[in-house]
């Protein structure tokens, strides 16, 4: 099933330019659908089947990086499809009217929400999910009873997972009340459930888990399923944090 996207999106991920740019083409009249000048910013294309112009030349959208952030609802898996039929990210990014070939960098746990980068570039996704770039991670978590120091002590020192020893994180406290516990935990891996398992070996049930920041990025305005492009500056010290130019060289 064809997806309708907006053409200055659209031109963007064919890497004409920035959706500024692309709009100041169709206001120029340099752009045209199908044959016709488009006229109005906003139009909505269908890339399967619309043949789109610019200056008279088809445009055949390319393989240009592409990099989108997404406030993944809980609920919701962080993969590109799913045998059972179950709502992913990839389901997310198309109801918002994203074409592009996208794969979910790294995962968050179905009953964990928050930040959750899609991408079609490669080498960006290795390096921000494996260990040896030590991309920092931020998370919010209310668990339930009161974390007490030796506790705090013992997960930033490491802990014993499956045979596994978990590398050295920050743990702060940020709140608590009714009988509950909320931190914040800054870590540099992610093996599957790790903070609940981590804080379970303490006999603290996590009762709520969000990603909130990748690196120094927090992407503060995304609600809940919400996504978008990253701006410039974002990719651009994302970029950074990954050891990549915007061109992808180190």
């Amino acid at each position: 099933m064809s997806v309708k996207v907006r053409i200055n999106r659209w031109l963007a991920s064919a890497g004409i330019g920035s959706r500024r740019k692309c709009d100041e083409l169709i206001r120029a009249g340099l752009v045209s659908i199908n044959g016709e000048t488009l006229t109005r910013l906003g139009a909505l294309v269908d890339p399967d089947i619309d043949s789109i112009a610019v200056e008279g030349r088809v445009i055949a959208r390319a393989d240009a990086p592409v990099v989108l952030v997404l406030n993944k609802p809980a609920g919701v898996l962080s993969t590109a499809a799913d045998s059972f039929n179950r709502r992913t990210v990839i389901d997310l990014a198309r109801e918002n009217g994203f074409i592009e070939r996208l794969y979910p960098v790294g995962r968050l746990d179905l009953d964990t929400s928050g930040i959750l980068l899609l991408t079609n570039d490669g080498d960006l996704a290795y390096r921000l999910t494996h260990p040896r770039f030590k991309i920092e991670k931020t998370y919010r978590l209310t668990v339930d009873g009161t974390v007490d120091d030796d506790t705090i002590a013992g997960i930033e020192s490491g802990v014993e997972l499956d045979g596994y020893r978990t590398k050295p994180c920050k743990v702060a406290i940020v709140g608590g009340d009714r009988g509950a516990t909320t931190l914040e935990v800054r870590l540099t891996e992610g093996r599957k459930r790790q903070i609940r398992r981590m804080f379970a070996l303490f006999g603290h049930r996590t009762i709520e888990l969000s990603r909130t920041a990748l690196g120094d990025l927090c992407f503060e305005d995304l609600v809940p399923g919400a996504m978008r492009f990253l701006s410039e500056r974002e990719e651009r010290r994302l970029r950074e944090l990954a050891g990549l130019t915007r061109e992808g060289e180190e």
